[in-house]
Order: C-alpha cells, then sequence, then structure tokens
C-alpha cells in the first residue's frame, strides 16, 4: 500500500504541476498567439486528466486545500470515508472538518512548515473524524502543488484502513479469547495465572485451581444439537463467572472444558467451600430446547504451591486429577496427587509398549473350558487375552492392560487381533477334527461403539471358513442397555442366525432381569462374586437361584463363572446349573494344551487325520 502511495504521488506530482503551476508571463509575452492557445489546451487537457485521476479511484479520498486550508477539492471516496458531501466540505477549514481536536494545532503548524519553510508532511497512520464524530483509521499522504507560488496547493491522499485494523482487532480477540463464551482462553490464561502466581509468591498466599469437565457433553450435542449445546455452555461460563472476586481467573480450553483460578486461597476448607461454589452453578438445571436439562462435571484440583510452581504445571496436574475423577463415574471430584502423575506416565509407556505387543506378537490367547454341571464334559471354550512382554517371564495381568486399552482406544486393535486370532485358532481346530467346539470372544463396550464391530465379526468368520455357530460372543448387561439401536438390531441378526450371544458377569452391572426380555442373548453367565460367598452367604445363595430360576425360564443356557470347589459345584448342581467355569475345572491355557486336552478329554471326538 506504501508503494501505490509513492508511486501515486509521483504520478499527481507529475500531472499536477502542469495542472495547477502557473504559466510565467514573459513566457506568454514572448510566444505567439497559437503557442499560446496550444498551452492553454495543454492546460486544459491536463486539468482533465487531473480530476479523471481523482475521480477514478473509489478506495482513496483524495481532497485539495488552498493556502488557508480551506476546501477546494473533495472527491466522493472522501464523502464515503469521512460522511461529509463536496458542497457541505468546500469552503471550509480542514481542521474543522476531520482534524481532531488534539491534533488541530499539530496539523496548523506542519501546514504553515511546508508552506514557509519546505518542510514535508510525513506519510502516516493517523485516525482523523468523521461527521458523526466516530474516528477513521487512514494512511494519510500529502502532495503540495505549486509550493513555490503565491498559491500553493495541498492534497491529502487518504487510504482507508478501517478493514485492517477490524482485521486486526478480530485476529487479536482470537488470539486471546474464545470467540462463543468470551472467556480468555487457554494462551491467554496461562499468562494471566503466571501473573497471578508472581503475586502469590511474593505475598506468600495460596492458589486453588479447578479443572472442569462437563459429563457426556457429546450426548447433549448429539440429542439436542451443537446451537443447544452451545447456549448450554455459554449460560454455564455465565454462572461460573457470576461468583467470582476481580482477582479470580476463568477460561474455556476446550469445547466442555473450563478452568478456574482462584488466587490467595490457602486453607483446605476455603478449597471445598470453592469446590462447593462450582458444583452447585453445575446443579441448576439448564434451560434447552423444549425443557431443562442437569448436568454433572467432573472436577481436578491442584493447588499452588504444594502441585506446581508454574502456571502449564498446575493447569497439567489439575488435568490428571480431574481425568482421575471421571474413572469415578459423573459428578467425580479429585484433588492433585504426585502417584496420579506417576501412574499416568506409567500407563502412557504401557501403551506404547502394548502398541509394540501387537507388532512383535507378544500377544496370545489362552483358553478356559465350560463344563457340563451334570456330565462334566467340556462344552465351550472362552477365549481370553494374554500379554507376555519379551523381555519378561510374567503376563501382564489383564485387569491392567485392558482398561488402559480402552482408555486410550486402543482396545479396537486388540479386538480386532482377538477376532482374527479366535477365528484362525478355531478353523485351525475343525481341520484337525474337533468338530464339537465352540469358541466364545469377549466384545467390549468401547468396541461396541463402533458400528461396525459385529460387520467385521461376521467377515472375519467367513474369511476363516467358520459358520455362526463355531465363535459365540460374550457382553456386559451394561453393554446391551446402552447399545445404540443399530447395534441391538445386528445383534438379533446375529442371533436368527444362530450366534450364540450371552451377558457376562451377570449381576454386576444395572442387575434388572426384566431388560433380558429385550435382548436377542441366549445365555447367562453369573458373575464369580455371587459363587465365591453362594456357600455362606444367603443372599449370594438367593442371587444365584434367582439368576437361574429366571434364566431357564426364559430359555437361556447359565454358566456359573469362578467354580473353584467342589462344595461349590454341588451348590449349582443342586441348583441345576447347565454350565461351571472355573479353576475347579480348568485354568485358562494357550492352544497348544487346549488340543492336547481335546484329544484326552471324554466326550470330545478328533476324527483320524
Amino acid at each position: 500500500m506504501v508503494g501505490r502511495v509513492s508511486r501515486l504521488r509521483r504520478w499527481l506530482g507529475r500531472i499536477g504541476v502542469r495542472a495547477r503551476g502557473r504559466v510565467p508571463r514573459d513566457r506568454l509575452r514572448s510566444t505567439s498567439p497559437n503557442d499560446v492557445e496550444r498551452v492553454r489546451r495543454q492546460y486544459q487537457e491536463s486539468e482533465q486528466r487531473f480530476r479523471a485521476l481523482l475521480e477514478s479511484l473509489p478506495k482513496v479520498a483524495v481532497q485539495g486545500y488552498d493556502r488557508d486550508r480551506r476546501v477546494i477539492y473533495w472527491n466522493e471516496a472522501s464523502t464515503t470515508l469521512y460522511g461529509y458531501t463536496a458542497d457541505e466540505a468546500s469552503g471550509r477549514l480542514l481542521e474543522d472538518l476531520i482534524i481532531p481536536d488534539e491534533m488541530r494545532e499539530g496539523m496548523i503548524e506542519a501546514h504553515r512548515a511546508w508552506v514557509e519553510e519546505g518542510k514535508e508532511i510525513p506519510a502516516e497512520e493517523i485516525e482523523l473524524e468523521h461527521h458523526s464524530g466516530e474516528r477513521v483509521p487512514v494512511f494519510s499522504h500529502h502532495v503540495m502543488l505549486g509550493e513555490h507560488t503565491d498559491s500553493p496547493l495541498m492534497f491529502c491522499v487518504d487510504v482507508d484502513l478501517s478493514d485492517q485494523k477490524r482485521a486486526h482487532r478480530d485476529l487479536a480477540f482470537v488470539t486471546h479469547f474464545d470467540t462463543l463464551t468470551h472467556l480468555p482462553n487457554r494462551n491467554a490464561f496461562e499468562t494471566e495465572l503466571e501473573g497471578a502466581l508472581e503475586s502469590c509468591l511474593r505475598r506468600h498466599a495460596g492458589l486453588a485451581l479447578i479443572y472442569l469437565d462437563v459429563d457426556r457433553f457429546s450426548e447433549i450435542n448429539d440429542a439436542l444439537g451443537y446451537e443447544q449445546g452451545d447456549r448450554l455452555l455459554v449460560e454455564l461460563a455465565r454462572r461460573l463467572g457470576q461468583e467470582q472476586r476481580l482477582t479470580d481467573l476463568i477460561s474455556r480450553v476446550s469445547t466442555d472444558e473450563f478452568v478456574l483460578a482462584f488466587p490467595g486461597v490457602n486453607q483446605r476448607e476455603d478449597v471445598h467451600r470453592l469446590i462447593g461454589k462450582v458444583q452447585q452453578a453445575l446443579r441448576r438445571p439448564f434451560a434447552v430446547a423444549n425443557g431443562e436439562r442437569r448436568i454433572s462435571a467432573a472436577l481436578g484440583v491442584s493447588l499452588f504451591p504444594e502441585n506446581g510452581l508454574s502456571a502449564r504445571e498446575l493447569i497439567r496436574n489439575a488435568d490428571v486429577a480431574k481425568n482421575r475423577a471421571k474413572l469415578d463415574g459423573p459428578g467425580g471430584l479429585q484433588f492433585f496427587q504426585q502417584h496420579h502423575h506417576d501412574e499416568l506416565i506409567r500407563e502412557q509407556r504401557m501403551v506404547e509398549q502394548l502398541e509394540r505387543a501387537i507388532e512383535h506378537r507378544e500377544l496370545s490367547l489362552h483358553y478356559q473350558p465350560q463344563v457340563s454341571v451334570a456330565s462334566g464334559r467340556i462344552e465351550n471354550l472362552e477365549a481370553l487375552l494374554r500379554w507376555q512382554p519379551r523381555d519378561s517371564s510374567a503376563f501382564v495381568s489383564p485387569g491392567e492392560f485392558i482398561p488402559l486399552a480402552e482408555r486410550s482406544g486402543l482396545i479396537h486393535r486388540l479386538g480386532d487381533w482377538v477376532m482374527e486370532e479366535a477365528c484362525r485358532q478355531q478353523a485351525a481346530w475343525r481341520r484337525a477334527g474337533f468338530t464339537e467346539s465352540r469358541v466364545d470372544i469377549n466384545l467390549s463396550g468401547r468396541q461396541m461403539l463402533r458400528s461396525d464391530t459385529l460387520a467385521r465379526f461376521e467377515a472375519c468368520l467367513a474369511r476363516h471358513g467358520l459358520t455362526p455357530r463355531d465363535v459365540g460372543i460374550e457382553l456386559t448387561e451394561n453393554v446391551l442397555i446402552e447399545a445404540e439401536p443399530q447395534v441391538l438390531e445386528d445383534l438379533r441378526r446375529l442371533y436368527h442366525r444362530g450366534v450364540r450371544i450371552a451377558i457376562d458377569d451377570f449381576g454386576t452391572g444395572y442387575s434388572s432381569l426384566s431388560y433380558l426380555k429385550h435382548f436377542p442373548v441366549t445365555a447367562l453367565k453369573v458373575d464369580r462374586t455371587f459363587m465365591r460367598d453362594a456357600a455362606r452367604q444367603p443372599e449370594d445363595r438367593a442371587i444365584m437361584e434367582g439368576a437361574i430360576f429366571i434364566g431357564h425360564r426364559l430359555g437361556l443356557e447359565v454358566v456359573a463363572e469362578g467354580v473353584e470347589s467342589a462344595e461349590q459345584l454341588d451348590l449349582i448342581r443342586e441348583m441345576h446349573c447347565d454350565l461351571a467355569q472355573g479353576y475347579f475345572f480348568y485354568h485358562p491355557m494357550p492352544a497348544p494344551d487346549i488340543q492336547v486336552l481335546l484329544s484326552d478329554t471324554a466326550g470330545w471326538s478328533a476324527s483320524p487325520s
């Protein structure tokens, strides 16, 4: 833009001097009438070119002023920029039109110094005044024509910078603030928090930082739409800010996450009082389309200076505590403890090791038989995932790495591997002549969130030449209750094709037998916790009996998990339970050991190879 104005200045200078500069009288006296006429014609043509040039610049405001700074020219762009028509501006003083009061004297002096001393007015970005009184940012350049004559003329060439300034303001806002709630964003919050921490350090004061994550906010967006979700977030931001002191800080750091800082908090009871205020803001229902919605949030708390000396460290540790709180269910609250961070680092390393385990073939399937309570015959095999790192002689507990895989999303890769390996092994056993076995695999809730999980299961069966009766699936009751309609429809289709579908760990989730009639299941596996105490606890015995009775009335096969003694076997035999699974019969075994077992066990037939 500066280059454009410079070129304009040179162009105006060349044309303007011819147009506005006086023709010396001695030159006119020494020329013929024809020469005079030619000079006059050139003057008029130059004048026309000059005016045409000025009017052809719709985005550039040009004003002409005489020696006394009165308007002699005002193009249409000047009207657009400053709000005065050419008639309104004509003859008026420059300083009475567009010069702000604080610039008035300086402008008059600058104009005088140019006219009388030849000191040019430098081009610069300034703010001039609109007819309405508003300020107009412009890049202003000045051209003096005929400065060495008795009638010098000054032209101001002003380029409107409003769009650029607005863009800069918008960029500055976006850089520092959240566009939805108008709260400071994470970067701005960190900067403000560093300043607050320095102040606390000087005053030997504490600070509490709360990290808030709205529970299941994605479900709100899915159910009500993003517009209603945004309205809820704006209202939540308003509530959180309502009780703030001037020194308190708040930020929206991601879609449904907020961070609040409370300087000057030293006592634990004060921290709990602040937490109570935040929780109270969440408890009141939020107005949404066609009604109200109640929400909860996981809260993580870190304290200065105990849990960190920098803004970034405090935010990170509160985030760690928040993630721990989410494991406790909706509305969880956790204060940061160092072992949380240490455990997080350990889990991250384990996730990396687990990813490598898939590639390095450190995973295997062990199989635990299910036997008939009446005959002792092996009926089915449950495939159980095992992980033995290359550099260790011990297995990593599934109770440790399976939940971690679900939280990290790695469960999908593990689930695909289990599905493929179980089908491969079952196909191998089929080829070896073991025709009466069935292998069951577990599908987790996280896996079932993927709409194509059951389709991949069917494709895997077909790929290995297996029938729906060769491999079954086990799901927890919570997964079934929370499943999307399409998942239930797919399960019904598999059910009608003959796939065995069992509810695993029955009794530990929603534990409502009334749900069973709505689900396409063929078997119940009663959780081992009831089996463990059934012989001594009447309540657990009653649950076992009730589950077996209702299961049979619904036409379901019932499996007792965790059978570890003859006493427990006698008990479930009295209850007419169908199948038993547990250490009293068999531990989980690798595939080669299972094949030996199947070959030697009565009731299993192996065809001659």
